[in-house]
């Protein structure tokens, strides 16, 4: 018990500044709770992010606004069909007059990269933001260098009906930790939109309200959450019935083309100890798996072309895994 007191203790004192941040960043944006707290999650558990959405739903505008509340670095890349690699990375030039090569390193370079649309772009620019994303280093003219710490890449795509979109590729898809649907707002948020930001000069700036010392002390609390046995084998076991769905006795049978990788079940239990720091408790709850194991699973399952004559979508699978498992 005294080891749990000493966490739950840590757990408030380490968390103090998630409400104010959580206000502070409301009086530039209506709504979208749900989206701040994921984007949150992502900050402490240094998790990169995935936001789909149409156009004016105010994406870009929320990461601008959460990285103004966060002191820390922040680029915005805006993804084109005709970015380059270098665009992003940077590149060598040449100085005539020492005769040698140094380095202009790219945005890429700093803490929270805003990339924006980045289902536009090309897949060379897609393949070079992969090892940033996963290596958190990037390799220019044979020589490697490794991109700040924290680096965390918030990305926003439109859905890939739209014109002049291309699918991510899997492996990519796979890096997000979270990948987030953000839908049109309802009635009541929409005028208080109107009454903010009908106007030539709206209100965009907030005051920085906590410092990247203060998130990476609430890092290092996150990873020791305590997560009980029964828990581990529920998130491994829902990870499992995405892949083998008929050893759970849940009939997906031929709509499920893969399953999600490992990387699905480190997530999962990231996101959920997260989940579980941010509502002030030392412990995570099968609620907490619950509460963001649509948001980590939802792009890391694959369906088969049955499925898609059904109109049943990975969100649908995932929904009826969770209803389908016993929760501990």
């Amino acid at each position: 018990m005294d080891m749990f007191s000493e966490l739950d203790e840590q757990v408030q004192e380490a968390r103090h500044w998630i409400q104010p941040l959580l206000d502070e960043v409301s009086k530039v944006i209506i709504g979208q709770r749900v989206l701040l707290q994921r984007l949150l999650i992502g900050i402490l558990t240094n998790g990169h992010i995935l936001l789909e959405g149409v156009p004016g739903l105010a994406k870009t505008l929320v990461v601008r606004t959460l990285a103004s509340a966060v002191q820390t670095g922040f680029q915005r890349v805006q993804f084109t069909p005709d970015l380059l690699p270098a665009d992003l990375l940077g590149t060598p030039i040449y100085n005539p007059r020492t005769g040698e090569f140094a380095t202009k390193l790219g945005p890429i370079f700093s803490n929270l990269i805003l990339a924006d649309e980045i289902n536009r772009a090309p897949a060379k620019v897609q393949s070079a933001l992969l090892e940033a994303m996963q290596e958190r280093q990037v390799t220019l003219g044979g020589q490697t260098y490794p991109l700040p710490d924290p680096f965390l890449v918030l990305a926003t795509q439109n859905p890939i009906e739209q014109e002049g979109t291309y699918p991510l590729p899997e492996a990519q898809l796979d890096r997000f930790m979270l990948k987030i649907r953000i839908s049109y707002p309802n009635r009541e948020e929409e005028l208080a939109i109107l009454d903010t930001m009908a106007t030539s000069a709206p209100r965009l700036s907030v005051l920085n309200t906590v410092s990247m010392s203060e998130i990476v002390r609430a890092r290092s609390v996150v990873n020791g959450i305590y997560v009980d046995e029964r828990v581990r084998d529920y998130i491994v076991d829902i990870v499992r019935a995405t892949r083998a769905p008929e050893a759970f006795k849940l009939k997906l049978d031929n709509l499920i083309r893969y399953g999600a990788s490992p990387r699905a079940t480190i997530f999962l239990t990231l996101a959920s100890k997260a989940n579980a720091f941010m509502t002030g408790r030392a412990y995570v709850t099968p609620q907490d798996v619950k509460s963001v194991g649509l948001d980590v699973l939802r792009h890391r399952i694959g369906i088969t072309y049955e499925a898609e004559a059904e109109l049943v979508t990975s969100e649908d699978i995932v929904k009826k895994i969770f209803a389908g498992l016993p929760v501990p």
